[in-house]
């Protein structure tokens, strides 16, 4: 992989965006590639849009932002709508299909693709919905190939080991979010 990839990930605090992110860039980090995270959300704790702002790639990354992403995952109709100005001719723009009062007029009109995955109904019907962002990771993941599956995990394992000690079904049920995600994104593409 010789660029950067940008992404683009929103939605409301609390969603778990920033930690898709941060696990995202420290898989990258322990696969040896290069990785920027730079987290942006207002004063409330929860409540308020959170964007994280990830680059990874296999050279150093000059500049902390950009202008325009190769994918943005939106997850909140005020988090589409604050994103869309990151969207170009080539970048993949993927919401959860289940945001309600969402039409097309509200979805970018120049993104490469634009789909919808039911992220968070899966979580609710088919998982937990604590895995809601973790579906996100994958579905990140799938749709960019820019960290391994199993990295990924790796660095699941890493910051929730402690959690997953106590409850080993955490780790399963983790586990099959990023699966799903993925496949989620496959079915879209």
């Amino acid at each position: 992989m010789g660029r950067a990839w940008k992404i683009a990930l929103a939605g409301e605090g609390g969603q778990g965006v920033q930690s898709v992110a941060q696990i995202l860039a420290e898989a990258a980090n322990e696969q040896g590639r290069e990785a920027l995270y730079i987290p942006n959300f207002g004063v409330e704790q929860r409540g308020g849009v959170s964007v994280a702002y990830l680059q990874i790639g296999d050279v150093a990354i000059g500049a902390p932002k950009f202008q325009t992403a190769d994918i943005v995952v939106a997850l909140s109709d005020r988090a589409i709508h604050r994103t869309r100005k990151y969207v170009g001719p080539e970048t993949v723009f993927v919401y959860d299909s289940g945001i309600e009062g969402i039409t097309d007029n509200d979805l970018p009109d120049n993104a490469k693709k634009v789909f919808g995955i039911p992220a968070l109904e899966v979580a609710k019907n088919e998982l937990h919905p604590r895995v809601f962002n973790v579906i996100i990771m994958g579905a990140v993941v799938k749709a960019t190939d820019v960290v391994p599956e199993e990295k990924v995990k790796e660095a699941i394992e890493k910051k929730l080991g402690y959690k997953f000690e106590q409850n080993p079904k955490l780790r399963e049920m983790n586990f099959k979010a990023i699966e799903r995600g993925a496949q989620l994104v496959a079915e879209a593409l």
